[in-house]
């Protein structure tokens, strides 16, 4: 898997978060609209949404928490490998310049993706409370 593939995927999962809340927000404003025309059902209706909503914001919560978990222990594993020593140094014949190891890799490209920034941000997708206080 390279960073492009998991920038892709990262963007897909905050798209369909974007949808589901959209569809939410669409379902609250009909029952809200039902409930103050007198509508009892209506009413009902819309507490079972909010905890659905509720429900899809905890699942989305977790989710976060298990990428964030794996992004830091990818940068333990990264830190732990660059403070491993490394193998002695074979001398360099006179003219050649000493090579440096090179940094970087799929590691390195992660923490600098879009989705690497998030994660070491904490940013996350999905219902925010904000918006479940805003349709109930």
């Amino acid at each position: 898997m390279d960073i492009a593939t998991v920038e892709q995927q990262y963007n897909q999962l905050q798209q369909e978060g974007q949808s589901v809340t959209q569809g939410i927000q669409g379902l609250a404003g009909k029952l809200k609209t039902a409930a103050d025309g007198g509508s009892t059902d209506a009413r009902e209706w819309l507490l079972d949404l909010k905890e659905l909503a509720l429900t899809i914001q905890q699942e989305q919560q977790q989710v976060m928490m298990l990428m964030q978990a794996m992004h830091q222990a990818v940068q333990n594993d990264m830190q732990r490998y660059a403070q491993q020593p490394g193998y002695p140094q074979t001398p360099q014949a006179p003219g050649y310049p000493q090579t440096q190891p090179q940094q970087g890799g799929f590691l390195n490209s992660l923490e600098h993706s879009g989705f690497g920034q998030a994660l070491m941000m904490g940013a996350g997708f999905g219902i925010g409370d904000d918006l479940i206080n805003a349709i109930f």
